[in-house]
């Protein structure tokens, strides 16, 4: 009995490397090596946070995934200043873990000597984005009373968050089939994150167009709100990352 499943184990090593190719072995022999586990109970995390939202708000739930082709969702929640409602702050933290881990795996491909040099690096980041995020919300806020802007910066804030709600549910598929299904390259990385810029684009130029009639009557405000608020914050956090040569 012990000769047979010696010979048995004899047979499948030889025919191992003729029936999966040899890159394929490797590739799945480092992904079994490689723990992915703080990303299992993060994206668990992610659907729970979910599966919460659509079982106390299902309508709204429902009705914020018809974003992309409807604006029932802005017609019935968006006249009342509801950013800080329950719905926005659940699905905001799926936005913030989502954002992270993608994050993270942009460093994995192209600064991956950063996460052996940093231990702590996805806390940094998550930290980092909803500090980021929510004190841009509140210096916008400020701003929008300071210039008497109040209905067309809460308007734009309930607009620009609930859009990026939905693009974090893409944002949330995308690490799933990157830290399980296809491999981290930089190229594969690097088209997905242009899509999900692109469709941020076109959510905000929709969004201004939407509320293009409150805009014409606040233009110069409106100009210096968009340079000071939308458009510097990135420029400086691009040139930091250029100026670390971390991309």
């Amino acid at each position: 009995m012990g000769s047979g499943n010696t010979l048995l184990a004899c047979e499948a090593n030889l025919f191992l490397p003729y029936l999966c190719p040899k890159s394929a072995i490797l590739e799945y022999t480092q992904r079994i090596l490689e723990s992915n586990d703080w990303a299992t109970y993060l994206l668990v995390f992610c659907f729970l946070l979910l599966a919460a939202t659509k079982y106390f708000y299902p309508r709204r739930f429902s009705e914020l995934l018809m974003l992309p082709l409807s604006d029932k969702y802005f017609n019935v929640y968006g006249k009342e200043d509801s950013v800080n409602h329950p719905f926005n702050v659940l699905l905001f933290t799926v936005q913030v873990i989502s954002a992270s881990i993608f994050v993270f795996l942009l460093f994995k491909a192209f600064h991956p000597q950063t996460l052996e040099e940093n231990s702590s690096l996805f806390i940094q980041v998550c930290t980092v984005y909803a500090v980021f995020v929510l004190v841009k919300v509140t210096i916008e806020k400020m701003v929008g009373n300071i210039f008497s802007m109040e209905r067309l910066i809460d308007s734009y804030l309930f607009q620009k968050l609930s859009y990026r709600n939905v693009l974090a549910l893409g944002v949330l598929i995308g690490n799933i089939c990157f830290v399980y299904i296809f491999p981290i390259t930089p190229m594969a990385l690097g088209i997905f994150t242009l899509v999900i810029l692109l469709l941020n684009l076109m959510a905000l130029f929709y969004s201004y167009k939407k509320n293009g009639t409150v805009i014409a009557g606040n233009f110069f405000h409106f100009i210096l709100y968009l340079c000071a608020l939308e458009i510097s914050p990135y420029i400086i956090i691009y040139y930091l990352f250029v100026t670390d040569g971390i991309f």
